[in-house]
């Protein structure tokens, strides 16, 4: 018998796969204890120009109990204008506020992928890594039906070739809940949604042998843009709608223009 017990305790600790854990935290308002006044801003400023003046700083990342990240967004961009002009841009900084990662709604694909989905909005993201050439596509699936859970899908070039992910929110739940998991279909990672402040806050973990750097990045850049997921939809939504009844203003942001040149195109 005992001999059994030592069995299956051995089994089952085998069975348990070891887990790299981190929590994005976001806040309620735009007035926290990072950023307190106007000098606090343009040291920011100073200390990385990706921290523009237009900066609100919304969140943290903590590991450990510690901080290692502050997530901010363009809050003119996304509150004071209009129409395509309108989108959400997010980053990334480290502690020592040096820049780590962007993502940014790009209208004119997510209009192109919803108008291809009959007007269901697919809004689509682009994410830019530091140190990392390839740019990032996070696009939320245009297979979604009524009551059932949204997904979206991104990969990462890596040293080892392209790794593709899916996101699933989870049917049962009370908050914003995501599954993670890896183009073999096996679900490597949790996205945990905890409402305890407006802002809201997400506990993640992915498998210690599945995880790299950039694949936490990316999941870290999602939390935060999972704040404005339902706002964004909205969004786009409604621009598809303009374009529909010929009331649309076509014109995109100059930045957003840039992420669609042409690589080759003669300079």
């Amino acid at each position: 018998m005992a001999f059994t017990a030592t069995f299956g305790s051995a089994e089952e600790s085998k069975a348990k796969p070891k887990y790299k854990k981190f929590k994005v935290d976001l806040w309620a308002t735009d007035l926290n204890f990072t950023e307190i006044g106007i000098m606090k801003h343009t040291q920011h400023e100073a200390a990385s120009d990706q921290f523009t003046k237009d900066m609100e700083i919304l969140g943290q990342i903590k590991e450990n109990r510690e901080r290692t990240g502050i997530l901010a967004y363009r809050k003119e961009v996304w509150k004071a204008e209009e129409g395509m002009k309108r989108r959400l841009v997010l980053k990334l900084f480290s502690e020592t506020m040096n820049w780590r990662g962007s993502v940014e709604l790009l209208m004119g694909r997510s209009l192109q992928l919803s108008i291809g989905a009959k007007g269901t909005p697919v809004p689509a993201y682009s994410v830019n890594l530091s140190r990392h050439d390839q740019i990032i596509q996070l696009e939320r699936s245009a297979q979604k039906w009524p009551f059932f859970p949204e997904k979206f899908s991104f990969f990462i070039d890596t040293n080892d070739g392209p790794r593709f992910y899916r996101l699933r929110r989870n049917v049962i739940g009370i908050g914003a809940d995501y599954t993670l998991y890896d183009d073999r279909g096996r679900n490597i990672g949790k996205l945990d949604h905890r409402i305890i402040n407006l802002g809201g806050t997400w506990n993640v973990k992915v498998e210690a042998t599945q995880t790299y750097a950039k694949l936490e990045t990316v999941l870290q850049m999602f939390c935060a843009m999972l704040k404005f997921n339902r706002a964004a939809r909205r969004h786009v939504a409604k621009e598809v709608e303009q374009i529909y009844r010929g009331r649309s203003v076509r014109q995109l942001d100059h930045h957003e223009r840039d992420l669609y040149h042409n690589p080759r195109r003669r300079r």
